[in-house]
């Protein structure tokens, strides 16, 4: 069945009223989860305190794999916030999909499912790039790595630049508006009867179980290649 976006024009904007609700939602998890895994401290860490130190020292090892700590320790909190946000956005969409309305206006989803979001936050991290480049280099240091080390790579790295955002946020879509595509046809073939049903549940309980694999992987892979972009513009080695 075909899905449509609940679509409101504001202001001369045309707003996705799912992606707000979802990414809204993605954002009252993940601060739900910081607070209570950072609201009793204590020397010996249990529960939710014991993830979130399991989550910093992940992210630790992931900026000390691309740049010295002198250089990255500064992104340690962003590094947290991309991962968890990125996971828990991927996993919204996977036990169910809402769809209401005479149009089939699709409202519950994964954020992640739509290019508009990966993109904004691909977006996001390249502009930060430049932003603590220029911050910790100076502009006429960070200039230079466009020009070097001959004056026609200028060009090239301007493409690269657009590159990056590219597939940086179309490789984490692609991966959950797959994923979320496959269920939805699965679930389709569920619900056209008994034998449908029997045939679809294996399958979907698999591919349940692979997509939450999934997620994970690309809630890696844009906080690595983060660590790894901001590298290339921080770091003395670079």
């Amino acid at each position: 069945m075909e899905h449509h976006a609940p679509l409101v024009d504001f202001l001369g904007l045309t707003f996705n009223l799912s992606n707000v609700l979802m990414i809204t939602i993605a954002s009252v998890i993940v601060f739900i989860i910081a607070v209570i895994g950072t609201r009793s401290l204590a020397m010996r860490p249990t529960g939710m305190q014991n993830f979130m130190e399991w989550v910093m020292d992940f992210v630790k090892g992931i900026i000390g794999s691309t740049m010295d700590w002198k250089s990255g320790g500064r992104f340690l909190t962003l590094g947290m916030t991309l991962l968890m946000y990125i996971f828990v956005s991927n996993m919204l969409g996977l036990p169910f999909a809402v769809s209401l309305g005479e149009h089939e206006n699709l409202w519950w989803k994964s954020p992640t499912a739509d290019p508009t979001i990966t993109l904004t936050l691909a977006t996001m991290i390249v502009v930060l790039t430049h932003y603590y480049g220029v911050r910790m280099k100076g502009v006429k240091e960070y200039g230079k790595g466009f020009v070097a080390p001959f004056s026609f790579m200028f060009p090239f790295k301007i493409i690269e630049e657009f590159a990056n955002t590219l597939t940086l946020g179309l490789r984490l879509y692609g991966n959950i508006f797959a994923g979320e595509i496959l269920l939805g046809l699965l679930a389709g073939l569920g619900t056209s009867g008994a034998l449908g049903a029997i045939g679809a549940f294996i399958p979907m309980m698999v591919w349940q179980g692979f997509s939450i694999f999934v997620g994970a992987i690309q809630a890696f892979i844009f906080t690595m290649l983060t660590m790894v972009y901001m590298a290339h513009k921080v770091a003395d080695d670079h």
